[in-house]
């Protein structure tokens, strides 16, 4: 993240603006239904692996639906796994037989998925990873699934990264010139400086610089993330919430955490270690006071449903989203410090306090004495009074005692609002 850029900056507006998108990881890998790593894990041969490829028809894929699900779950735009590490390919690629139109299924799955989010009204993005498991001239290292056979490795030692880098050069071509503008390009991954793989790849095995300057060619408004092994757009950290705000050299960076559902990003049949939804929107909200987004994975069947605990969370979230939308969309930090247990989210003169924990009666706001002219519960535009004691107020057993000057408390129900994460919209006066 130190070195110079590969080209221009792009416009990050629609982004940062949108905040929440939905990450479908969907391939082969759906049916065995053991991780979308299941080739790696159990160092499946290409032979063994093909029983997947001569079974794969998703006569229940219906792209509009996924759509809708977005969209009704509160997120803006959607990003399909392309091709993951297995080298299988959702649309018909020129460049491999390895690809959706050789299956029983025998059509393209991109232009559908692309349809869909447009008619919806979403952003689309496509996943694409950079390693290749199938791919005959992908030189082994520790992640292929024949890592530990040495009769494969030698047969494969004349293997030449060189002619892998046309191919996916060729196939990145591909994907941004046959399906209109794509908004968003996720990249998967570089490794050359991870201890626990060996004969690791990066930035001079993808050729990135070259990819790079290929993709802002052919998509100039495209925002590409930083997985290439150099600078992107945005920072992806993975299956962990930052403690604060993202930055590089000392400047803020744009960022989005890339969460699963229950630590699977395939479909996982017998994975049940589900979050609940008032957990990710916590987790969406934590993500938004920290100036950054979050990209919600599913993991579809291999007949191309959402399964149904999936729906349901996203449903919930849903429920939440359609009351609580403007304390996430187009918001990001703010200066105040909260409460324990709280977060903060701001845009313009709105301060949005989204209470983790519901608390007894009060909640007291350090710096916003004098700052806020009215207090409303979101969800139903409910007054919150607003009181400001006196700090020399002594406590006795039957009152509360002042609070420091700066500070505005609010007086609360008793009774928790029927949401998974209550919110409090403040209206700053124009000093704050």
């Amino acid at each position: 993240m130190e070195s110079p850029p590969v080209s221009a900056p792009v416009d990050t507006t629609w982004f940062t603006h949108d905040r929440f998108g939905m990450f479908v990881h969907w391939g082969l890998y759906a049916l065995p239904a053991r991780h979308e790593w299941v080739k790696n894990r159990e160092k499946l041969t290409d032979e063994q692996y093909q029983v997947y490829f001569d079974h794969f028809d998703p006569d229940r894929y219906d792209p509009a639906e996924w759509a809708r699900t977005a969209r009704a779950a509160g997120m803006r735009y959607v990003v399909l796994t392309t091709k993951h590490h297995d080298g299988f390919c959702l649309w018909d690629s020129a460049l491999t037989d390895y690809q959706v139109t050789r299956t029983p299924y025998g059509r393209d799955l991109l232009g559908p998925f692309v349809d869909a989010c447009r008619a919806e009204g979403l952003k689309v993005g496509f996943y694409y990873s950079l390693i290749d498991w199938h791919h005959p001239s992908f030189p082994v290292d520790g992640t292929h699934p024949r890592r530990d056979d040495a009769a494969y490795i030698e047969a494969a030692a004349d293997r030449d990264i060189r002619v892998y880098q046309e191919y996916l050069h060729g196939q990145v071509r591909e994907l941004l010139t046959s399906y209109g503008t794509i908004d968003y390009l996720f990249f998967d991954f570089s490794y050359a400086d991870r201890d626990e793989w060996w004969g690791g790849k990066g930035p001079d095995d993808w050729d990135s610089r070259a990819l790079l300057d290929l993709v802002r060619e052919l998509q100039p408004g495209i925002l590409v993330n930083d997985r290439t092994g150099l600078p992107g757009d945005f920072v992806t950290p993975e299956q962990y919430q930052p403690a604060g705000p993202m930055s590089a050299g000392g400047r803020p960076v744009v960022w989005e955490a890339c969460q699963t559902l229950n630590g699977s990003w395939g479909y996982d049949r017998d994975n049940l270690d589900d979050k609940s939804a008032d957990l990710l929107v916590r987790m969406l909200v934590d993500g938004v006071s920290k100036d950054g987004n979050l990209l919600l994975n599913v993991g579809p069947t291999g007949r191309g449903d959402i399964d149904p605990g999936a729906r349901s969370v996203l449903a919930d979230i849903g429920r939440w989203m359609d009351l609580h939308e403007r304390s996430v969309r187009g918001c990001g930090p703010a200066s105040y410090t909260p409460p324990p247990d709280c977060r903060y989210t701001r845009r313009g003169d709105r301060l949005y306090l989204h209470l983790f924990s519901w608390p007894l009666s009060h909640v007291h706001l350090p710096g916003l004495a004098g700052r806020v002219r009215y207090a409303q519960l979101l969800n139903d535009a409910s007054e919150i009074v607003r009181v400001r004691t006196d700090p020399d107020l002594p406590a006795h057993n039957a009152r509360m005692g002042g609070q420091p000057a700066d500070t505005l408390t609010l007086e609360l129900p008793v009774r928790r609002p029927d949401a998974l994460v209550p919110v409090i919209e403040l209206f700053l006066t124009p000093s704050a």
